[in-house]
């Protein structure tokens, strides 16, 4: 039986061979997904079933396969997402448009209505209600297979009776002003700028999650149309998008008749994301 040093010191070899950047954390996480879980101390001895599992792991992560799929699962907001080939893998940049928005929200007496156009793994939906006690929240994705791993998320991490999950394209199911908060990491890499993306990207998340059509904008237009008829008076919208969309998203939503609040950048410096809602000329204040 060999032990895990010896595992991990060939496999970190490999991978690192194969320009994976992350290469000993890699081999970790995988050696210790193949062993159960199991702690992994110096030496620790690594049966043959589990070394076949890994063995099995490793070759998934050369081909360029990202260990979040290969383990099925994600960390984003400090819980566990589980995955689908039909899901975008959820990433740290998405946290500012949560904190964007949170910051909005616990700003607003009373309970909200969220609405999570293109909702994934439903990450960005269940991150607010985790922080939101009173806020019920529906999420919308054309694909079923993305609906159930979201619906399968919000049941495991107990939010199943403050969520709903509905197929349709963006707001089109969406009563009329019947939304609080609308939040979207819709796709927006212009189709030309696919190939250059990294293989794990490039071949693992779905095409649909990640392409905005020629200019990478489309989905902005098509949330555009429907966002002022289900946004309620005193509502807001927070998006994501790449770097240096921020003026044409803005421009977007400015020709719907929404009016840019705030632009919020990633850890990174890039401007990230942004929050729309009705010009005060256009609602009367609260009394």
């Amino acid at each position: 039986m060999r032990t895990s040093d010896d595992i991990l010191r060939e496999a970190a070899k490999k991978l690192k061979d194969a320009g994976v950047p992350s290469f000993r954390l890699d081999a970790r996480l995988l050696l210790s997904a193949a062993m159960g879980g199991q702690d992994m101390f110096s030496a620790t001895p690594v049966s043959e079933d589990a070394e076949r599992r890994f063995d099995a792991f490793l070759q998934r992560r050369l081909s360029g396969e990202p260990v979040s799929r290969i383990l099925g699962a994600r960390e984003f907001w400090s819980m566990e997402f589980g995955l689908s080939p039909e899901t975008l893998d959820p990433r740290p940049d998405s946290e500012t448009v949560v904190e964007l928005a949170l910051e909005w929200a616990k700003t607003r007496p009373g309970p909200l209505t969220i609405w999570d156009a293109g909702t994934g793994t439903g990450c960005l939906l269940l991150a607010l209600l985790s922080e939101l006690p009173q806020a019920t929240g529906i999420g919308s994705d054309m694909s079923q297979e993305a609906l159930e791993t979201a619906q399968g998320n919000a049941a495991r991490l107990g939010f199943a009776n403050r969520t709903a999950f509905v197929r349709g394209n963006w707001l089109a199911p969406a009563r009329d002003a019947s939304i609080d908060l609308f939040i979207s990491n819709p796709p927006y890499i212009p189709a030309q700028d696919i190939a250059g993306l990294s293989r794990e990207v490039r071949l693992f998340d779905p095409a649909a999650a990640l392409v905005g059509g020629d200019d990478g904008l489309d989905a902005y237009r098509a949330i555009a149309r429907d966002l002022p008829r289900i946004l309620a008076p005193h509502g807001a919208a927070f998006f994501e998008f790449g770097k240096g969309q921020e003026d044409a998203v803005a421009a977007i939503m400015e020709k719907a008749g929404l009016a840019v609040v705030s632009r919020r950048a990633d850890l990174a410096g890039i401007t990230r994301a942004m929050a729309v809602a009705f010009p005060v000329d256009k609602v009367s204040e609260p009394g």
